[in-house]
């Protein structure tokens, strides 16, 4: 019995060792001292039907943002989200992913075209957001409002641009039912979009950090 109960003791540390090291964590305030003009910063939003972005991409992500200052006391964010575009705050940003989780993924800029991209995130605050994830509408929703920034200031567009009938038909899983419940009945098969998870698998883009944050004690005590 003394045996077994000292062989799973090391069973539990090698795994314990094993998840330490694929599970990272840092300060959201230290992890922000790290970001750069450009980098891409990716969580994921607990609110329903983004869960269901997530689980149709197979992915954890379902939400990305750039970065468009880090000149300041902390990072700025310029993202798509409801009801209109906007820049906040990296640990606004940051705060509202479920458990934390966080990753970030750089494009190394040149100072051009960081001010570029500054120019193209500044268009396009201010408009609405776009639920049909419909990359030719009026509107934005994140990873096209990302893509197109990105564009702007590299002439590089990243991610992958497929229709709906590419990606809800790679995953068996896919919940059809809510999809055409989201679309009042008619799924737009032929409708072209790009997701969050395209980007975050983008070869060109080098990965920073993959992990969780926590609040640091300063801001804990407010």
């Amino acid at each position: 019995m003394k045996n077994l109960t000292g062989f799973a003791a090391i069973l539990w540390m090698i795994s314990s060792s094993a998840l330490a090291q694929d599970d990272r964590a840092m300060d959201v305030t230290a992890l922000g001292r790290m970001l750069h003009v450009g980098d891409l910063v990716f969580i994921r939003v607990d609110a329903f039907p983004f869960r269901k972005v997530a689980s149709a991409t197979m992915s954890w992500t379902n939400h990305v943002g750039i970065v468009v200052d880090a000149s300041g006391r902390e990072p700025g964010i310029a993202e798509s989200t409801f009801p209109f575009s906007r820049e906040t705050t990296f640990s606004d940003f940051a705060g509202r992913s479920e458990g934390g989780r966080i990753a970030v993924s750089r494009m190394n800029l040149d100072q051009a075209q960081e001010e570029r991209l500054k120019q193209a995130a500044a268009k396009r605050y201010g408009i609405h957001y776009d639920t049909g994830f419909d990359l030719y509408s009026r509107g934005q929703f994140c990873s096209r409002f990302v893509r197109e920034i990105m564009s702007d200031a590299t002439s590089i567009r990243l991610g992958e641009v497929e229709s709906f009938s590419e990606l809800l038909n790679r995953n068996p899983h896919t919940d059809l039912a809510f999809w055409k419940a989201w679309y009042f009945g008619y799924i737009p098969w032929q409708r072209k979009t790009v997701t969050p998870a395209s980007l975050l698998e983008d070869r060109r883009l080098q990965k920073v950090f993959d992990g969780h944050v926590f609040a640091s004690r300063a801001n804990q005590r407010g």
